[in-house]
């Protein structure tokens, strides 16, 4: 214990001596001063020896007075005192050598002249002597840097620091490398480099080796007793492409760890420093982090400029992608927000965190029910939005298997409520947050979402053809309700998905519950799918369903045994339950260029759908919702099926209904 406080209180007063409190630029810049006295008399020393340097010491400290002002000039100029001594790199040596090459210059001339006019004082020194002092004084700052550099990360290096190699040489791996030398205490024992960058192949950088990925990595980190890996942050994307180097990692035991809020250097009084990377923040990463994805980037901008100052009504906004809505609307500014949601206690967390992260927006957060008909008239007529966004339904699968009747009161019954209301309060755009279990369902849940996307693109339709009549609708600012909806599948992470349920299998000790070995799911992260929500509901015209490019499927039988490996727990076994009712081994591909029509965003897509006629399917859905209320669940699914003839039920009870 007190072995642990003095290694404490050694390295706090370590990192205190060398920081720039203790030694502010001046003290580096005497330092500096003296060691071009010391280098001057030193080499006066070496070639005349003692007894005329004794005999010629004022002139010898005269000249070396000078030589040390002449310094200064170079110093100053490429500014050799600006960087802490404990982070000295190579750039801060090769500054050395252009100051003190200028500062050479300069005393040559100083050397030359006095020399010539035979003043004794400043001539002492001849101008190859001059060159050997200033070249003894670089290689003396070089000693004292390295030196200081070498007794700081001696004292800070924590013993259990993690032998690491870092994935991602040149810019990225460098900026990395240099920024876990200069944390306190060193938490990263650095030593080496993976690249697919074949030039700096079997080379060294910053002292050690640099790998090849054609290399035996596996080999390499048995070799190298390899604990922690560290990815560079330009190589984040081809690492999450790279299974078979992650599973190297993971089945080796090492600790991955991804950099994030990143940034290379910074530029202060015009000159580039080559600093600690103070905010870098290292995250040991789950499984969400090295699923294959592409970058999306989303021109949030224009959407900005079309929320900012309007009334969102959002509902489901304690949900998953509810509540991830509410912040990036909340981000721009809205006059002001209703948030609906019938779960009181997320509700009353959504109150909080708005209070906390957004006081500046003013928000109404209200509990209830979407298909409550007349507190939902109650809410539009008050708060009149401009913008709807609808994330509001049940999503299980199972529940809503067992439950279809719930499934239509809510799901349908309370979309066709907000829509209704929407067109009659006039609202500018109603937003739908629909699913891949839409494409031709195989549920109950995936055949009431598809019944929500037929109600209000018939709907946007006969608007259409109505403000067409009325010889509108052709302007800038719609007469009418434009109706959109937006199409995606799994989200990682959110509430009752298939990771944070793995989780929690894992730390039970297993076992972790797989459906069916070959079942696949596309998977995207929640702030990605809301930003093509926010970006497709603002920029559609309305009546389209926008499907999204969900990147490569992932399998989740290996999506379960990467968990356990990476949560180094042992033997957590894997159980096939066999599927459940209404689940699809594989959902629909919902990009396919043959289904879809481009459009405004690589990642977006516009769904090619048959078209519905308003009165016949508002007449259908009033009847499915009156069967509903009856809670004849055979029934309701019938009519389901009556609406969508798609709909072909899967491992169900409702299978017979598919008959004929």
């Amino acid at each position: 214990m007190s072995s642990n406080k003095h290694d404490g209180l050694v390295r706090r007063l370590s990192t205190w001596y060398f920081s720039r409190k203790m030694l502010p630029y001046w003290v580096i810049m005497a330092m500096d001063m003296a060691i071009v006295f010391i280098a001057a008399v030193f080499t006066f020393w070496v070639s005349f020896r003692t007894s005329l340097l004794v005999e010629h010491r004022w002139a010898v400290f005269a000249s070396a007075g000078m030589f040390s002002l002449v310094s200064l000039i170079g110093a100053r100029i490429f500014r050799t005192y600006s960087g802490v001594l404990r982070y000295s790199s190579f750039s801060d040596l090769l500054r050395l050598i252009y100051a003190n090459a200028l500062s050479l210059a300069l005393a040559s001339v100083v050397v030359y002249f006095s020399r010539r006019y035979q003043f004794y004082y400043l001539g002492v020194f001849s101008i190859w002597r001059t060159v050997v002092v200033f070249m003894v004084s670089t290689l003396m700052m070089w000693a004292v840097r390295v030196i200081v550099k070498l007794m700081f990360d001696a004292v800070n290096t924590d013993a259990r620091a993690k032998r690491t190699l870092i994935y991602g040489a040149l810019t990225g791996g460098i900026g990395l490398a240099k920024s876990i030398r200069s944390q306190t205490p060193v938490k990263f024992n650095l030593v080496g480099f993976i690249t697919h960058e074949h030039k700096i192949k079997d080379k060294k950088l910053l002292g050690v080796p640099v790998f090849s990925l054609e290399d035996d990595i596996a080999d390499i980190v048995a070799r190298e007793r390899v604990q922690a890996v560290l990815v560079s942050p330009l190589r984040t994307n081809e690492f999450r492409e790279n299974q078979k180097i992650q599973d190297i990692f993971i089945n080796a035991g090492v600790k991955i760890y991804m950099a994030e809020d990143f940034k290379e250097a910074s530029v202060r009084n015009g000159a580039l420093l080559d600093e600690p990377l103070e905010n870098l923040q290292l995250k040991e990463v789950s499984v969400e982090d090295l699923l294959p994805r592409q970058e999306i980037r989303v021109d949030m901008a224009s959407v900005g400029e079309q929320l900012a100052g309007k009334r969102v009504l959002i509902t489901g906004s304690a949900g998953s992608i509810g509540l991830e809505i509410v912040r990036q609307v909340a981000k721009f500014g809205p006059e002001k927000l209703m948030l609906i949601d019938q779960a009181e206690t997320p509700q009353h967390d959504v109150r909080l965190m708005m209070a906390k992260d957004f006081p500046e927006v003013p928000c109404e957060v209200v509990v209830t029910s979407i298909s409550r008909r007349t507190r939902m008239e109650h809410i539009f007529e008050d708060f009149r939005p401009d913008y709807v966004f609808h994330a509001a339904a049940y999503k299980h699968v199972p529940m809503m298997e067992d439950n279809p009747s719930e499934a239509i009161l809510n799901n349908v019954y309370g979309t066709k409520i907000l829509a209704d209301l929407s067109v009659k309060f006039g609202a500018r755009k109603f937003v739908m947050i629909s699913t891949d279990k839409a494409v031709n369902p195989t549920n109950v849940m995936g055949c009431s979402k598809r019944i929500c996307e037929i109600y209000v693109q018939s709907l946007d339709r006969k608007l259409k053809l109505e403000a067409l009549e009325r010889g509108r609708g052709k302007g800038e600012r719609p007469e009418y309700t434009q109706f959109v909806t937006t199409r995606f599948g799994n989200v990682l992470g959110s509430n009752g998905s298939v990771i944070p349920l793995f989780r929690e299998q894992i730390k039970s000790g297993g076992p972790v519950t797989v459906t069916d070995e070959r079942i696949v799911r596309y998977f995207m992260l929640i702030p990605e799918a809301c930003k093509l929500v926010l970006e497709a509901g603002t920029k559609g015209n309305g009546g389209e369903i926008f499907v999204f490019d969900m990147g490569q499927p992932v399998k989740i039988a290996d999506l379960a045994k990467r968990m356990i490996a990476l949560s180094n727990a042992k033997n957590v076994e894997i159980k096939y339950t066999g599927l459940r009712e209404g689940e699809k081994l594989y959902e629909e591909v919902l990009s396919s260029k043959e289904d879809t029509k481009p459009t405004f965003h690589e990642k977006i897509r516009v769904a090619k759908v048959r078209e519905y006629d308003f009165e016949q399917v508002s007449k259908d859905i009033d009847d499915l919702v009156e069967i509903a209320k009856k809670f004849d669940n055979m029934e309701t699914v019938r009519k389901m099926k009556e609406i969508v003839p798609e709909y072909k039920s899967n491992n169900s009870v409702y299978e017979k209904l598919d008959v004929k």
